[in-house]
């Protein structure tokens, strides 16, 4: 079975294709056929006006024409499209799905930050680690981050705020939110030894960069090592010393130091980057869907 997953973020737009099919032990394995991202930074415009501007709806509707020549190129039996933050916040969202339904055929939800820290849960990584630990999903996109908590074989809570890399590059991101997201965490982790999991663009970066070998988790003071060494770097000393296209240079370092925060205030001191993000769990879930099973 061939699935394709839309993820419509408020940094880029990423389209996921992958194929199913049941081992040996009949279980699902995944086989990505292809990943493509398109950088629209909707919510660059979104968070200061509340609206996507005319030219970020035209390159969303290229962008969706184009994945769906692919979807059509690849056989794909099935199609789950979703978006965000940016989407999430925009007045003129509703006329834009409206019109990528008429022009591609392709629906989109919009998702509540809840049902994405849902999403990215599906990928169940922390149920293939340690099964008496306690593990801290953290999803950090350019509108929100999403958290969701796995202790002793059990989902504790799955939290969305909206702090985000471009929100954060916007100024946009009150003090009383951080306060907010630090008195949840420390008071639903307390007395928890807490293991990170993380997922998104930024955080893949830093473990390339890193040159951890797979399965290896980064530590909290790599993670301030980058942090301080990316913030006293122009954006263009950022592009070539750490070979980062624009559209990343910019956001990786909001997205350290949410990761940062994040960390400290459970008493994380390792993550894990199973290079993972909400297309995959968008994947995970359209399956099940399909199948009509449940992990």
């Amino acid at each position: 079975m061939k699935l394709a997953a839309i993820d419509i973020g408020s940094n880029a737009c990423r389209l996921l294709l992958s194929e199913a099919q049941l081992n040996a032990k009949n279980v699902p394995a995944f086989t990505k056929l292809n990943l493509l991202r398109v950088p629209l930074r909707l919510g660059f415009e979104v968070f200061e006006t509340g609206e996507i501007p005319q030219s970020k709806v035209d390159m969303m509707l290229s962008t969706m024409k184009a994945y769906r020549h692919l979807i059509e190129a690849y056989g794909i039996d099935h199609i789950k499209a979703c978006a965000t933050s940016a989407m999430r916040d925009a007045t003129n969202s509703a006329a834009i799905i409206a019109r990528i339904k008429e022009e591609t055929g392709i629906e989109i939800d919009i998702i509540s930050g809840e049902a994405e820290a849902s999403f990215i849960y599906e990928n169940h990584i922390a149920e293939n680690m340690s099964g008496n630990g306690s593990y801290l999903y953290i999803d950090v996109g350019g509108g929100s981050t999403e958290l969701t908590f796995f202790s002793n074989g059990k989902l504790n809570f799955k939290e969305s705020f909206n702090i985000g890399t471009i929100r954060l590059l916007k100024n946009m991101v009150d003090e009383s939110l951080w306060n907010a997201m630090r008195d949840y965490l420390k008071r639903h982790t307390a007395r928890h030894s807490v293991t990170a999991i993380g997922s998104g663009g930024n955080i893949n970066k830093v473990f390339s960069l890193s040159k951890r070998k797979e399965g290896k988790p980064l530590s909290l003071k790599l993670l301030k090592d980058y942090y301080k060494e990316m913030s006293v770097c122009t954006l263009e000393e950022r592009r070539q010393v750490y070979n980062l296209r624009e559209d990343r240079a910019d956001v990786i370092v909001p997205a350290l130091l949410i990761y940062i925060n994040v960390m400290r205030w459970t008493g994380a001191s390792q993550i894990y980057i199973p290079h993972i993000g909400l297309a995959d769990g968008l994947i995970q879930h359209l399956y099940n869907e399909v199948t009509g099973s449940k992990k």
